[in-house]
């Protein structure tokens, strides 16, 4: 049996990520922000002062890449870190005002190039395919999870 890399669905979903995170690096690179603080800005946008260990949780990422990236998101004055209330261990982030100002511009350009990728779908097939990625995203976590 021969491997056939346009079949393999590794290679397909990597290859899309690195070309949709090239386009997402033009967008918002005007913007002073990379796609690596893309996932944690979303989560603060959401819900500001949350702790590392609970954004850790949010974003399923490694402990070390998340602690690289705020990092420099608090270099370049995205983020403050402040004195959790009631855990003199822990530390809350918080986005500043550069922070909070870029969100609608950095939506706007994740929006717009959903748009553009999609736009060659039917409503029912782009659901169709964002219910069949969720689904191998879920599948591998099961895989990961020790028995």
């Amino acid at each position: 049996m021969k491997f056939d890399r346009m079949s393999s669905a590794g290679y397909l979903v990597n290859n899309l990520g690195r070309l949709l995170v090239e386009k997402l690096r033009t967008r918002i690179a005007p913007l002073g922000i990379v796609p690596g603080q893309f996932p944690a800005l979303l989560a603060l946008w959401e819900q500001d002062g949350l702790t590392q260990k609970e954004l850790l949780a949010m974003l399923d990422i490694e402990q070390a890449t998340l602690a690289n990236t705020l990092t420099r998101m608090e270099r370049d004055g995205l983020i403050v870190r402040k004195e959790h209330p009631a855990d003199a261990r822990a530390r809350t982030i918080h986005l500043t005002d550069q922070g909070r100002s870029i969100r609608d511009p950095a939506h706007l350009a994740a929006m717009q190039i959903n748009q553009e990728i999609l736009a060659d779908f039917s409503e029912k097939e782009t659901q169709e395919f964002l219910d069949y990625m969720r689904r191998i995203i879920a599948k591998v976590k099961e895989a990961e999870e020790p028995n």
